[in-house]
C-alpha cells in the first residue's frame, strides 16, 4: 500500500509539473542537441561549463563507488565449502581518515567552483547599454526598455485574447549588456528565458533596484522563448513572451521606432 501511494504521489507530481510548465502554443525555442538549451549569454555558458564539469565529476565519483562495489563483493565473499568469513576490516585508522577527507575535499571543489561563478552570474554593472524594467502581471508581461537616451514600452494582451503569434515581444542587442529590474503587480511570477539559463523570481512589494540582474548577449541573433517558471495562477502555462536578439543597428531602429510608442 506505501509503495502505491508512493507512485501514484510520483505521477501526479509529473503531470502537475508537465502542465503548469509547458502549453502547446509555447513559443519556438532554441535548444541544443544536449541536456541544455542553447545559451546565448555570456552567464549562460558560464553556468554550462559548471553543469558539465559537476556531470563529469559526478559520473567519475559514481565510476570509482561501483569499481569499489564490485571489488568488494568478488574478494571479500564467502568462498563455497567454507565456514569461515572472509577478512574483517575494523578500526583501521588510515581508512577512516582517508573516506573522511576524500568527501570533504570533493564537496569543497564543488563549493569553491559554484561560489565563484554564482559572484560571477550575479555581478550587475552601474551603466550598463541597456536596461530593461520587467513588471509581471497575470497573465502576461510588460517590457519597458531604455537605451541610449530612448524608451520602448512593450504591453502583453489578455490572456482571455492570448494566441502565441502575440505573444509579447521583446527586442534586445547581440554583444550587449542589458541588465533586468523585476517586479510583480500581483503574486509572485518567474522571469525565466532558458536560453539565459537563468530564472528569478518577480516577487510584489520587492523594487527592480533590489531584484535584479544582469546578461552579457553573445552574436546570435534569433527569437528565444521565455515563459513564467512559477505557479501564479489558473492561466500560468499561458504566461509565455519572447526575447528577439537583432544587430545592434536593428535595435537602434526599434527603439526610434518604438520610443514613446506603447504596443
Amino acid at each position: 500500500m506505501g509503495r502505491r501511494r508512493v507512485s501514484s504521489a510520483a505521477g501526479l507530481a509529473l503531470l502537475l509539473a508537465s502542465a503548469t510548465a509547458c502549453a502547446n502554443d509555447v513559443p519556438e525555442a532554441n535548444w541544443s542537441r544536449g541536456l541544455l538549451p542553447e545559451s546565448v549569454t555570456k552567464q549562460g555558458e558560464t553556468v554550462t561549463n559548471l553543469w558539465n564539469g559537476a556531470w563529469i565529476a559526478a559520473l567519475a565519483t559514481g565510476l570509482v563507488v561501483i569499481v569499489l562495489i564490485i571489488w568488494a563483493c568478488v574478494f571479500h565473499r564467502r568462498r563455497k565449502n567454507s565456514a569461515e568469513l572472509p577478512p574483517q576490516v575494523r578500526y583501521n585508522l588510515p581508512i577512516e581518515i582517508l573516506y573522511t577527507l576524500v568527501p570533504l575535499v570533493m564537496v569543497s571543489v564543488f563549493f569553491f567552483f559554484t561560489a565563484r561563478d554564482e559572484t560571477e552570474i550575479l555581478k550587475t554593472s552601474a551603466a550598463p547599454a541597456v536596461t530593461v524594467h520587467v513588471e509581471g502581471f497575470q497573465w502576461s508581461w510588460r517590457f519597458t526598455t531604455d537605451a541610449g537616451g530612448k524608451t520602448a514600452k512593450v504591453v502583453g494582451m489578455p490572456v482571455s485574447d492570448y494566441q502565441a503569434a502575440q505573444a509579447p515581444e521583446l527586442v534586445l542587442p547581440v554583444n550587449t549588456q542589458v541588465q533586468f529590474k523585476l517586479d510583480a503587480d500581483d503574486v509572485i511570477h518567474s522571469f525565466w528565458v532558458p536560453a539565459f539559463m537563468f530564472k528569478r523570481d518577480v516577487i510584489p512589494g520587492i523594487s527592480g533596484e533590489k531584484n535584479k540582474f544582469e546578461i552579457t548577449t553573445l552574436n546570435k541573433p534569433g527569437t528565444y522563448a521565455g515563459r513564467c517558471a512559477e505557479l501564479c495562477g489558473v492561466d500560468h502555462s499561458r504566461m509565455l513572451f519572447r526575447v528577439k536578439l537583432v544587430s545592434q543597428a536593428e535595435f537602434d531602429q526599434y527603439m526610434t521606432t518604438q520610443a514613446g510608442s506603447p504596443q
